[in-house]
């Protein structure tokens, strides 16, 4: 029998034509909705953690009991811990987790590195330009403003988006292709939070990612070792421009950053319907045992 997920609120309350999970994910026996007429029969009911911090445990469904038996309540979050207000008072709601963190009963990545059954030759773009930063939200308390404040002092670095230049047609790939460096740097440091900022805006645009995020152990788990540059690798922004402005005139050196493409590919993971896709496919999988998440605020901050 079909599995239906029901999407409790859209996310940021922008209704959106649901995928067919079969077409686009090759997940069958799905169907997402979000008409809450359903509820009675959703094996699975997905709450979008910033519309509930707006609506308030208020805006939860209700009834006695307000989860039928076999249904899951699955907590959904994409943003950081900086970013998510109001985990306090959710202990003891939800049964499962689903985030980027790779702890989370539904694991869905930003992004992810496979390797396909015969990899396509790798062709690096003609590299014009040194170094590319996108941001949209300008924080002068965040880590990567301060950073990016003592970097520019030691080389030259085009900002795009809120303070900066505008992309080019193409948007942030086509515009970031020309660079050799990226600066993939989150809005805020926890385990396992990294964003499109590596897997779309560096990797697809085919820019080596100077990333500042978690420790680089943390990136490891996830992409190769010599496919990134970490800011701690440095003891200042002063070494790491020397070794930026040492790669930008020794070409052998600098493709060795690439040398992963021989093997792997990126996938840069689509909001939202992966997400919901992937939900009904762990429904199938699970079985019948329920648990539930005691402490989703200490989990998800640890």
């Amino acid at each position: 029998e079909a599995v239906t997920v029901l999407l409790w609120w859209e996310p940021f309350g922008r209704p959106r034509r649901l995928a067919d999970c079969r077409r686009h994910y090759n997940i069958s026996g799905c169907l997402l909705s979000a008409d809450r007429s359903r509820f009675a029969e959703a094996q699975a009911v997905l709450f979008h953690h910033r519309d509930l911090a707006r609506h308030g445990p208020g805006g939860l469904p209700r009834g006695s009991p307000p989860r039928p038996p076999r249904q899951r309540w699955v907590w959904m979050n994409f943003e950081s811990p900086s970013h998510s207000p109001g985990l306090r008072g959710l202990s003891g709601l939800f049964n499962w987790t689903m985030s980027y963190r790779r702890d989370s009963d539904v694991f869905v990545p930003y992004g992810y590195l496979y390797a396909p059954p015969a990899p396509r030759p790798f062709v690096l773009p003609r590299k014009t330009r040194l170094v590319a930063w996108v941001i949209s939200n300008w924080n002068e308390e965040h880590a990567r403003v301060r950073y990016y404040r003592q970097l520019k002092e030691h080389l030259p670095i085009d900002v795009y988006g809120a303070r900066g230049l505008a992309l080019a047609e193409g948007g942030v790939v086509e515009t970031v292709s020309a660079y050799k460096f990226y600066l993939a740097f989150e809005n805020s440091q926890h385990t396992d939070y990294i964003t499109e900022k590596l897997w779309r805006n560096a990797f697809s645009a085919s820019a080596v990612p100077v990333v500042l995020g978690p420790r680089r152990a943390n990136y490891e788990r996830f992409i190769p070792p010599d496919s990134f540059i970490h800011v701690d690798d440095f003891s200042s922004p002063r070494l790491l421009a020397t070794y930026l402005k040492f790669l930008d005139k020794n070409k052998p050196n600098y493709r060795r950053y690439f040398a992963w493409r021989k093997k792997y590919e990126v996938h840069v993971t689509s909001f939202w319907d992966e997400h919901f896709c992937k939900v009904c496919e762990a429904v199938r999988a699970a079985g019948n045992q329920i648990k539930i998440v005691q402490n989703l605020a200490t989990w998800f901050e640890s």
